[in-house]
């Protein structure tokens, strides 16, 4: 059975910085590409990073680029979400996400592609 469980959320100052973690359970990790997505109340669901599960390259949206960092650790089933320099508007429950095959530079960040979700992880950046 596939499950994947988020942890690490929590309320922030600006500026500082959380590690989310994506525990996973039921595959193998390396094949299976990972994403990160988040819902802010009122918006819709958008796709922050993804690592993929053939060599592991990494994407990114833009609002993130420079300040989050995705990896994973093969041996602990375990995908992590580096996020540094938090601004208010990342503030959303974060949601990790998986699929079968490897990420594509036009379609890691659709949701409809993945296939199974984790419960998500509330992160709040205020002062």
């Amino acid at each position: 059975q596939v499950q994947l469980v988020e942890s690490g959320g929590g309320l922030v100052q600006p500026g500082g910085s959380l590690r989310l973690a994506c525990d996973a359970s039921g595959f193998t990790l390396k094949y299976r590409t990972i994403g990160w997505f988040r819902q802010a109340p009122g918006k819709e669901r958008e796709g922050v990073s993804c690592i993929s599960n053939s060599d592991g390259s990494t994407y990114y949206a833009d609002s993130v680029k420079g300040r989050f960092t995705i990896s994973r650790d093969v041996a602990k089933y375990t995908v992590y979400l580096h996020m540094n320099n938090l601004k208010p508007e990342d503030t959303g429950i974060y949601y990790c996400a998986s699929r079968l095959g490897p990420a594509y530079g036009t379609t890691w960040n659709r949701p409809g592609l993945y296939t199974y979700w984790g419960q998500g992880t509330q992160v709040t950046v205020s002062s």
